[in-house]
C-alpha cells in the first residue's frame, strides 16, 4: 500500500542517497558483491521492492539464481567465497546489531580480504541499503515493478 508518493518526497531525499550509492560504486568494492549485501539484508528487513531491485540488478551484472535464493542459508552452502561470506556475516551483524563481543572476529575475517579503507566502504554499504529498507517500507513502495536500465 503506497503511504508516500514519488511527488511527496522531500526535493533532495532521493539526490542524497544516490550520493552515497554512486561513492559507493566508485569505493572499488565489487558491484556484484554489493549486490549480495544489498539483497542480504533486505531479506532479513522483510523489503519486497528492494529485493525485486537488487535481485533484478544482481542477476543482469551476472549473479546466479541459485546463488541469490541460497542467501537465507549461505552458511549451509559452498556456492560462496570466503571473501563474500565474510561480507554475508558483516551485514547481518550490522543489520542486527547483535552482541559486540564478536565483532573483533568479524573484522578480523574481513581484514584477510578488504583493507580498512574497504571495511569503513562496506560499513556505510551495509548502513545504506539497511535505510532504503526503511524509507520504501515507510513509504509503502509497491514491488515487483522495477525494470533494470
Amino acid at each position: 500500500m503506497l503511504r508516500i508518493s514519488q511527488n511527496e518526497i522531500p526535493e533532495g531525499l532521493f539526490k542524497a542517497m544516490r550520493q552515497i550509492k554512486d561513492y559507493l560504486r566508485s569505493s572499488g568494492i565489487d558491484p556484484l558483491l554489493i549486490d549480495l549485501l544489498d539483497v542480504r539484508v533486505s531479506q532479513i528487513n522483510g523489503c519486497a521492492y528492494c529485493l525485486d531491485m537488487h535481485s533484478k540488478e544482481a542477476v543482469h551484472k551476472g549473479e546466479t539464481l541459485q546463488r541469490l535464493i541460497s542467501l537465507p542459508v549461505w552458511r549451509e552452502t559452498d556456492y560462496y567465497t570466503p571473501k563474500e561470506k565474510a561480507v554475508l556475516a558483516f551485514a547481518e551483524r550490522l543489520t542486527n546489531l547483535q552482541d559486540e563481543k564478536e565483532s573483533d572476529d568479524l573484522h578480523d575475517e574481513l581484514k584477510k580480504h578488504f583493507s580498512n579503507a574497504d571495511i569503513a566502504n562496506l560499513s556505510l554499504a551495509v548502513a545504506q541499503i539497511n535505510s532504503w529498507n526503511r524509507l520504501v517500507k515507510s513509504f509503502g513502495t509497491i514491488a515487483g515493478t522495477y525494470e533494470v536500465k
